[in-house]
């Protein structure tokens, strides 16, 4: 880091002379290549640190004399909270242009479906499978985009909160989706009920396990173990499970080719958000200073969550019965999660 100097008799923000101070081309930070990146550019220090660049305390603070940002928002400790970089490189551009083609592509899909016929084409079965255990899985996307929003007030650095707040908004997008294939198709198919996903939800014992798990989470006051926790633990324990393991293994062989290339954006979502995560986590794990405590405090994030996730995936298990046609058996779904989240943990030196 540049060595910093003061204006004499200056408080005011940005009055800090530093290497570069004077230039537009954003060479104060160190980028993660040779040359900083589109995305470094318009993300690093876009939030003012007092330990960095102003010479005063915070620009703003509450009335309990704490800063904007602060470092007691997690439990986890960092050397240098600034030096994260999101490995999917997404700001506010290119997080726009994105959410924009996967909402045509959706819209595009559902369209042509109606224009063609094909909700009336679905099994019975599974046509009751959609409006009732679909229009119960937006509502567990809905309340983990808003634990992720809630999250993203509190991280310490704009990178943090980027990979947060874009996380946020893919889940809330998923939600939304959710709700509008669900009442478009329902126009074409006699006897539709809307309600039966929230009854479901609110109601069923198959849900509220799911329930538990994604309330725990939207209650956790440590904004890294609610990302932890989704992106960690739940997604692949609950998530995958059932957007992947059910309802896009299970579809096409109840004559549902749409629900497949509505939930498939997510799964692509979900790799970009894993990722992130693993990187900030590995980062934090891997610190010379707090390394061996942030490992400790993950493990029992694991403990805690992964004890909900599996309570809750064993609450769903009965959904696997409902549809006629059933080429995947739930035993193998929940190995493959098991599989999966056991390499997820591997990269980050925990355990199951």
């Amino acid at each position: 880091m540049p060595a910093i100097s003061s204006s004499v008799g200056s408080g005011a923000a940005g009055a800090a002379i530093f290497a570069d101070s004077d230039s537009r081309k954003y060479r104060y930070f160190d980028p993660k290549g040779q040359r900083a990146t589109h995305y470094e550019d318009m993300t690093v220090d876009v939030q003012p640190d007092p330990e960095r660049y102003l010479i005063q305390d915070w620009i703003i603070s509450f009335a309990d004399g704490k800063g904007a940002y602060v470092k007691q928002n997690t439990a986890a400790q960092s050397s240098n909270w600034h030096a994260f970089r999101a490995p999917d490189q997404e700001w506010e551009r290119t997080h726009y242009q994105r959410q924009s083609k996967i909402e045509t592509m959706v819209q595009s899909v559902i369209n042509n479906a109606r224009k063609s016929g094909a909700p009336k084409t679905f099994d019975k079965a599974w046509v009751k499978v959609l409006q009732t255990q679909l229009g119960a899985w937006k509502h567990a996307e809905f309340g983990l985009g808003t634990s992720l929003m809630q999250a993203q007030r509190y991280g310490y650095t704009q990178m943090i909160n980027n990979a947060t707040l874009t996380n946020s908004s893919y889940k809330l997008r998923l939600a939304q989706d959710i709700t509008l294939y669900l009442a478009e198709i329902g126009m074409d198919l006699p006897g539709w009920d809307d309600e039966l996903g929230k009854k479901a939800w609110l109601e069923d014992n198959n849900w509220q396990g799911t329930r538990e798990a994604v309330e725990t989470i939207m209650g956790a006051t440590d904004y890294l173990e609610q990302y932890f926790a989704i992106n960690i633990v739940f997604e692949p324990l609950v998530g995958e499970v059932f957007r992947s393991g059910f309802l896009m293994q299970i579809a096409a062989a109840n004559h549902d080719f749409i629900t497949p290339a509505v939930i498939s954006a997510a799964e692509a979502d979900y790799e970009r958000n894993l990722a992130n995560t693993i990187d900030l986590m590995h980062m934090l794990a891997n610190d010379e200073k707090h390394g061996a405590a942030n490992k400790k405090l993950f493990q029992g994030w694991v403990k805690k969550h992964g004890a909900l996730a599996d309570k809750a995936a064993t609450g769903l298990q009965p959904i696997w019965s409902m549809p006629h046609s059933k080429p995947v058996a739930f035993a193998d779904v929940r190995a493959k999660s098991e599989e999966r989240i056991g390499q997820i943990l591997g990269e980050l030196g925990l355990k199951r």
